[in-house]
């Protein structure tokens, strides 16, 4: 397996407009669904800040760009009950429902953990109605399996239920405590995952794969492997290296993170942080 950065890298930049400042990171990406009226463009990505009061989106109708805001963006923090921001989008277009999910995080609640995942619903990809049920913890990814949804959280903590919106149980831990952002991939009965863990030198996107067919008691993954690390100036390659830390980073860092998949006519695109959280890129899979 092996990534093919697209020659319009970085394709989200600090300051693209008037509102969404410099901290960059947790893309998420669809294909407009077909019935959506007068969409912005052919594809929608969302994506956070930090510390940020809405979910980011930004439109293109080709992946390589050109890329605008949406500069109202969508799901904001005044229509949840959290306190400081919401973050991490995974987003899910529901043909037969007409819907979109949007699973996010948000800070802070009482009790452990602080951070927890909320989902909120869209018909038109802009305007979300979020739901009040903590269903786990942050950085949710999500995909579907054997009339299962099942999710994986940080730091490596698998949930499912047989209903997108309730009731996710806790099941199987796999990953170390290092673990940050995740992405999954699911080709028949093997889950490919993504990632990237704090305290790495360089941090970078690692990746290994997850048969399915077991109880996911019995669940085990595969030995990992490096996918992506920083090669280039607008990765970070233009500063020190230096072991990444957990939490908000405000300056250009040697770090990939917050990995994200999309498919479409059979082809495997990652999505994923530059330079700490300064940017977005994207790179083609092959061999997947």
């Amino acid at each position: 397996m092996h990534a093919h950065r697209l020659p319009t890298n970085p394709i989200i930049v600090p300051h693209m407009d008037g509102r969404m400042g410099a901290n960059i990171n947790g893309p998420a990406l669809i294909r407009a669904p077909a019935w959506i009226a007068q969409p912005l463009g052919k594809y929608y990505l969302y994506f956070a800040a930090h510390d940020g009061t809405y979910i980011r989106l930004a439109y293109a109708d080709a992946l390589a760009g050109p890329w605008r805001t949406h500069e109202p963006g969508t799901l904001s923090l005044a229509q949840t009950s959290f306190p400081r921001h919401i973050a991490s989008p995974d987003v899910h277009v529901d043909d037969a429902g007409r819907r979109i999910r949007m699973y996010f995080h948000g800070c802070c609640v009482a009790g452990e953990p602080s951070q927890v995942t909320c989902v909120a619903t869209s018909t038109d990809g802009l305007h979300f109605m979020p739901q009040s049920e903590h269903l786990g913890a942050s950085y949710w990814r999500v995909f579907e399996y054997d009339g299962w949804f099942y999710t994986l959280e940080m730091p490596g903590q698998f949930r499912r239920s047989r209903d997108p919106l309730t009731g996710f149980a806790p099941g199987p831990r796999l990953f170390t405590p290092e673990m940050r952002h995740s992405a999954v991939l699911r080709h028949d009965h093997t889950l490919h995952v993504f990632w990237s863990n704090a305290g790495d030198c360089p941090e970078r996107i690692l990746t290994c794969t997850i048969d399915l067919r077991p109880d996911w008691t019995a669940w085990q993954t595969t030995e990992s492997i490096t996918l992506l690390q920083p090669e280039l100036a607008w990765e970070g390659t233009d500063l020190p290296l230096a072991p990444s830390q957990r939490g908000l980073i405000l300056e250009r860092s040697r770090q990939l993170r917050d990995p994200a998949i999309f498919e479409e006519d059979g082809r495997v695109y990652l999505l994923y942080a530059v330079a700490g959280e300064h940017g977005i890129a994207v790179a083609e899979m092959k061999g997947v």
